[in-house]
């Protein structure tokens, strides 16, 4: 299923690149720092003059692309661009085939490449595909390695090669910081569980590997002299350190939203005394969410649904009424689901690591400030862990879930091929 989605994806953003030569919105400002490292180089100097808020490796990714292949650059960088996913899924098709978790992996990449952002970051100069790339081989690779009965030097050397594609990851998009605490709380949960054989030597695997995946996190926050670029225009949106508590609220509601299809049917699981309490509270919940409209609608596809509804009287209030209560009534089935399993929710690590890393997501969200929003693009970034998680606690396929992630790619397919007819 997911080679399928894979070549879908592939030969849609072939497609668009070969036909769109033009910048969409999303290539505008990316195309910026790509021409930059295309065409001086990396130093301390260009990097510093960043005018994007992500890290610069998926920029340098794009602008490697662009100096290797010459002609047309954005055409060039897009390529680069689509390169970086394609890697991904040949590295998680085969890296998987290895893994004592096969099938979870297999739903990660499924669930990001189904996406409904992945075949716009896969056409266009977005610096998700790369981040995705070093974000999900690190964790593979390190969990494989960590994780097994009994360690050994050679898993000791792997662990640190998936610790530093961990910094890399963040030094491509700063959210991935999110990667470090969860793994040392994954590693802390699993060796309090008796999960894994206690040794100093795994002890050192895991210290190694996390300060390995420090190093380019601490050279690009020397460079940068934060973990935001000083040469960020000004006039634009930008990220910067601060406070904001209403934000992983956000967060916590698009995961939740995008949970209805990735967890589909597990709504319709529940007894009939479950149901009716559920979605008592879930219409309460939901009708009182409204209220927050305003907030919790970010630009993104659901902004651009919930719109739909301004040229009937009420109509925006019922759509996203209708689609805050099915959101909260999912939640509250998969939390029943997910209290159901108990203590053997956690007996996979890798389903702990994606746990955590969700946890850390939400949580770092509170030190976003600017007057960036959250665009729901952002949990393209989350989608393996959602994945994970979404195919553990429910796993298996069957027609209505299929539909579901059908669903998914067809408004990704559609979010992409807008931009060629002026959408």
């Amino acid at each position: 299923m997911a080679v399928f989605f894979l070549i879908l994806n592939t030969i849609s953003a072939l497609l668009f690149i070969g036909f769109v030569k033009h910048p969409i919105y999303d290539d505008v400002y990316n195309v910026l720092d790509v021409h930059r490292y295309a065409g001086e180089g990396v130093s301390v100097d260009t990097v510093r003059r960043s005018v994007n808020a992500p890290g610069p490796t998926s920029f340098l990714w794009m602008a490697a692309a662009v100096r290797l292949l010459g002609g047309n650059e954005l055409r060039a960088a897009r390529l680069g661009a689509l390169l970086s996913w394609l890697l991904l899924g040949v590295g998680i098709l085969i890296g998987a085939r290895g893994s004592r978790f096969p099938q979870l992996w297999f739903s990660a990449l499924l669930v990001t490449l189904v996406f409904p952002h992945a075949a716009t970051a896969s056409a266009s100069v977005l610096t998700e595909g790369p981040a995705l790339l070093f974000a999900m081989m690190a964790v593979l690779i390190w969990v494989e390695s960590i994780f097994q009965p009994t360690i050994t030097s050679r898993l000791v050397l792997t662990a640190m090669i998936g610790g530093l594609f961990m910094g890399i990851a963040v030094t491509c998009r700063q959210y991935y910081l999110m990667l470090l605490p969860a793994a040392v709380l994954a590693a802390s949960i699993q060796s309090r569980r008796g999960s894994v054989e206690k040794s100093s030597l795994r002890s050192v695997a895991v210290i190694l590997s996390l300060a390995t995946a420090i190093i380019p996190v601490l050279l690009l926050a020397l460079t940068w002299r934060g973990f935001t670029s000083p040469g960020v225009a000004r006039n634009m949106l930008n990220t910067e350190v601060g406070t904001s508590i209403l934000r992983p609220v956000v967060t916590v509601f698009y995961v939740a939203l995008y949970l209805v299809p990735l967890t589909f049917p597990v709504m319709l699981r529940l007894r009939f005394a479950q149901y009716q309490r559920a979605l008592l509270f879930a219409a309460l919940a939901g009708i009182g969410a409204t209220y927050f409209r305003s907030y919790l609608l970010q630009p993104g596809p659901l902004k651009s649904l919930v719109h739909i509804g301004e040229r009937v009287p009420a109509g925006e209030f019922i759509i996203f009424a209708l689609i805050a209560v099915v959101t909260i009534y999912n939640a509250l089935a998969l939390g029943l689901q997910v209290w159901s399993r108990g203590a053997s929710l956690f007996s996979s690590p890798l389903v702990v690591f994606a746990l955590l890393a969700i946890v850390f997501f939400i949580g770092e969200q509170v030190g976003v400030g600017g007057n960036m929003p959250f665009y729901d693009r952002y949990l393209l970034q989350l989608a393996p862990f959602l994945g994970i998680v979404a195919f553990d606690v429910v796993p298996g396929f069957n027609l209505q879930r299929l539909l579901a992630l059908l669903f998914l790619s067809v408004v990704g397919q559609v979010m992409l091929w807008r931009h060629a007819f002026g959408g």
